[in-house]
């Protein structure tokens, strides 16, 4: 059965920080996520190449170095413990044989480290989703579904402490919602199909995993939201409207967690503080030292609530200093070695506010990540158990704070934010409470020969 998350995990700000929970991890290595301390997750990929039977033993030895070199670094710098992330490149969860064999490379080489330094590791794998590649894209059956699931299995029998994915289930129709910034779009793309998608996805995730020792970590509205934020940056779409986007993602991503996901969040998951905030468990972030994967405005807020600390992903190429991903674990461990020297010397806190007023006053993407507006909106979203209203509910409660926030001079806009605020105000309240009822209105405006209803259990 769902959980059903009606109540905050937190009754008190001060006690929502970055590398504490009330739900904390124990990986098998001994690593306690969200027990006091914030670790390092690197995660690193190919240079551009052709992955197939020719080229694999090149790639695999691509990836045997990498976690060679960015272990035995962490290794000298005396980190308490490494995340690993393989997310999979489109070929290895086409051909899972593939994906195994790199993710086994990965494992050995931990267990490499762990016996050679006595460095604690664990993995989290991330099988990409195939599912959009079929077009309409097929989200129940199929190849793209079962060559997932064949990855999945088989990785968690190898060993992998985590499940993720960046799941794609109604980004067919979203995809036209940011190129045309309509948030009533976004809202069924996000709220229904979505949600949907969630719940089929999850449910089958959280069995698997459980089945094999493995925990399900969470999702990622990369698709959704990040998409919305990179947009924004290149000042294709205002950035209210991302950032009314990333809140809007939330109740997709939390029902992950009702289905029985229990984190680290995934680092991409920018509504990591949300899910923190209402389930309790911990949460991987990224943020400036994601920079080699991509630009935000979101550099040090991202960190203020963290459990763990990711780069989002580099290539194996060569840097003046070292290897890429090398180079990405030195600066992730310094990273969060200062947190943690904060928590020591119980200056936490003041650390967490420091992080958060360095951003949050100059975009609006950052302000939503505050972790008060973090807690006031969740609040009220915990208020409804129906994924629809809460869906509805989150972009209502974005538009307000940041309208306020506007008006009361607390965070940099342009001036034709509160046009567009005011736009997407009117347009949500347009939206029925009955999803059914939406849906029917939206068929006319919907692009039927994007989707397959039936994929969505609509």
């Amino acid at each position: 059965m769902a959980k059903k998350f009606n109540q905050l995990a937190y009754t008190d700000l001060d006690d929502f920080v970055y590398g504490s929970c009330p739900n904390p991890v124990t990986t098998k290595s001994g690593m306690v996520i969200g027990g006091g301390m914030v670790y390092p997750e690197i995660n690193f990929t190919l240079p551009g190449m052709d992955i197939n039977d020719v080229t694999m033993p090149k790639a695999a030895t691509i990836y045997s170095n990498i976690i060679e070199g960015v272990l035995k670094r962490a290794a000298e710098l005396y980190a308490p413990g490494v995340l690993i992330e393989f997310e999979t490149l489109p070929d290895f969860t086409e051909h899972p044989k593939y994906g195994i064999e790199v993710n086994r490379i990965l494992l050995n080489g931990m267990k490499e480290a762990s016996e050679k330094y006595g460095l604690k590791t664990a993995i989290r794998t991330t099988p990409n989703d195939l599912r959009e590649f079929s077009r309409p894209p097929v989200m129940r059956s199929g190849k793209y579904w079962e060559t997932m699931l064949e990855l999945y299995e088989q990785c968690a029998r190898d060993g992998s402490d985590f499940f993720s994915i960046e799941s794609t289930g109604g980004k067919e129709i979203h995809d036209s919602a940011l190129v045309k910034a309509d948030i009533r779009l976004a809202i069924f793309a996000l709220g229904i199909l979505g949600c949907n998608d969630m719940e089929f996805l999850w449910k089958h995730l959280v069995n698997l995993s459980n089945a094999n020792s493995c925990f399900a970590a969470g999702d990622s509205a990369c698709g959704f939201a990040n998409t919305a934020m990179v947009l924004a940056e290149k000042g294709f779409i205002p950035h209210v409207f991302a950032a009314v986007i990333r809140v809007t993602a939330v109740p997709r991503a939390l029902v992950a967690f009702e289905q029985g996901a229990v984190g680290p969040s995934k680092d991409c998951a920018y509504e990591g503080p949300y899910l923190k905030a209402i389930t309790g468990s911990p949460i991987s972030m990224e943020g400036k030292t994601a920079a080699g994967a991509h630009l935000s405005p979101i550099g040090n807020i991202a960190a203020a609530v963290a459990d763990t600390w990711s780069n989002e992903s580099i290539q194996q190429v060569k840097l003046l200093s070292e290897m890429a991903p090398v180079v990405a674990m030195e600066q992730l461990i310094y990273d969060c070695r200062l947190m943690n020297a904060a928590t020591l010397n119980g200056q936490q806190l003041m650390f967490r506010d420091l992080l958060v007023q360095s951003d949050s006053a100059l975009d609006v993407q950052a302000y939503v990540l505050r972790p008060d507006v973090v807690m006031r909106i969740s609040a009220e979203l915990v208020k409804t158990q129906d994924n629809f209203l809460r869906t509805k509910l989150a972009a209502q409660l974005t538009v307000a704070e940041l309208k306020k926030a506007i008006v009361e001079g607390k965070v940099k806009s342009d001036k034709r934010d509160m046009k567009w605020l005011d736009k997407m105000e009117k347009a949500i309240e347009t939206i029925p409470d009955d999803p059914n009822e939406f849906y029917n209105e939206m068929k006319s405006v919907l692009d039927m020969d994007k989707f397959i209803p039936s994929e969505y259990g609509l």
